[in-house]
């Protein structure tokens, strides 16, 4: 019988009825042994058709080196505020999850590159999942960002959670006028112990372009394509994730990508960089209740009545913002019901349009339906906002402004949202 006396991290190589394996060793159930092959990936065997298990070294821990990092006067100077995500973090052997690593000392032994590009300020702000972040954490990360602005730093890094990163982007743009500084948000799709990990490439090209450009703004940094070779700078208004594990799964909406930056620090820009004036203001969120209902088959009218005690809703409608309102048969009866709530709602609070298109723009003139939804109400339009931007616009206009004043200025262009004109092409 085969014994499996091994500590997580060692590496070992399994022996099966098929095939020889070799990788790490990691916390396994009681009838599956679970190998870290090479390639990054988990693998589990059953322990039944393993033949023969071999160790070949034993796992040791390496720690980080304490040594303060040396700053070039040379360099500019980077700020790195974490909220976890996958980009700092690595394997733990002793739990088979991933920790985090936050401190300069940590960031330059993960990636190294990033010595001759910057000088490397780095902390940790929140550590938690991208999608248990809510209104006060956008604040409290506009705060800190405020923090570096006073200090001097010539721009800001902050690591994100790929699941919300493009909620946060958005919700920064709004909060920070007269921005100064280049305050990028960076992601990972697979974590840096994979051969696969886009976190180096992407945590570099961002500090090029913080480096090498005259940006004031919020922007994304994320693969450009599925090789290792270049970042797209996204705009923080109008990007979106369109992909569940790709590397290049971020996207520009309906308009070019800021830049194209490649590992060396050379940057392609696709569209203007904008010199802003004035001094910079927060304008933060409150606790306001702003929800978001999805156009589906079947609709009943207890879903859009569940909405009665928020402060404003963003309906995401089919094609050209359309929601099933009309009474067309003998089955249809519940749409009639779904249009009077409705109706109740817009007469209380903003409820806006957009589309499940991602792509392309509200339309409420062209079909009866839009038009009877602009009759009662329901704003949006002409817009092309993503369904994401326009909640965290829905949301900052009701903490900022009053309620009258939401329902022309949720129309209005705040920070790039909106788009007087889109791209034909729109999918690369």
């Amino acid at each position: 019988m085969v014994k499996f006396n091994f500590n997580p991290g060692d590496k070992i190589e399994i022996t099966t009825k098929k095939e020889a394996l070799s990788g790490l060793f990691m916390p396994s159930k009681e009838n599956t042994f679970i190998l870290k092959l090479d390639n990054g990936y988990n693998l589990g065997i059953d322990k039944k058709n393993i033949k023969k298990v071999k160790l070949l070294s034993k796992y040791k821990e390496k720690k980080p080196k304490s040594s303060k990092v040396k700053q070039n006067s040379k360099l500019p100077t980077i700020t790195i505020l974490h909220t976890g995500g996958t980009i700092a973090s690595k394997v733990d052997y002793e739990t088979g999850g991933v920790i985090a690593r936050f401190s300069p000392e940590e960031l330059l032994e993960m990636f190294p590159e990033l010595k001759k590009i910057v000088n490397l300020k780095s902390r940790l702000v929140s550590n938690m999942w991208s999608e248990d972040l809510n209104f006060q954490h956008y604040n409290l990360l506009a705060k800190e960002v405020e923090k570096e602005v006073k200090a001097g730093a010539d721009g800001v890094i902050i690591t994100h959670g790929t699941d919300t990163l493009h909620y946060t982007s958005s919700a920064l743009a709004f909060i920070l006028e007269n921005l100064k500084i280049p305050v990028i948000l960076v992601g990972s799709q697979r974590s840096s112990d994979r051969g696969s990990s886009d976190a180096a490439l992407n945590l570099i090209c961002a500090c090029n372009f913080i480096a090498n450009s005259k940006f004031q703004d919020v922007a994304i940094c994320m693969h450009s394509s599925m090789e290792d070779e270049s970042c797209y700078i996204l705009p923080a208004t109008k990007s979106r994730k369109l992909h569940s594990s790709r590397r290049d799964a971020f996207k520009a909406i309906n308009t070019d990508p800021i830049a194209l930056v490649d590992k060396q620090g050379k940057i392609e820009y696709s569209q203007k960089v904008k010199q802003k004036k004035g001094k910079l203001n927060l304008r933060l969120f409150k606790e306001v209740k702003v929800g978001i209902l999805k156009a589906h088959p079947n609709m009943l009218s207890k879903e859009v009545s569940f909405y009665k005690d928020y402060d404003g809703l963003i309906l995401e409608g089919t094609g050209l913002g359309h929601f099933p309102i009309n009474k067309t048969d003998s089955s249809t009866t519940e749409n009639e019901k779904v249009f009077t709530e409705l109706k109740k709602l817009s007469k209380k609070i903003p409820v806006v349009m957009t589309s499940q298109c991602i792509f392309g723009r509200i339309n409420m003139n062209v079909y009866t339906t839009g038009r009877k939804l602009q009759e009662i109400g329901v704003l949006g339009n002409g817009l092309d906002m993503t369904t994401e931007t326009a909640f965290i616009k829905l949301a900052w206009l009701l903490s900022n402004f009053k309620k009258q004043d939401v329902f022309e200025l949720i129309s209005e262009n705040i920070s790039n949202e909106i788009n007087e004109r889109i791209k034909d092409d729109f999918l690369e």
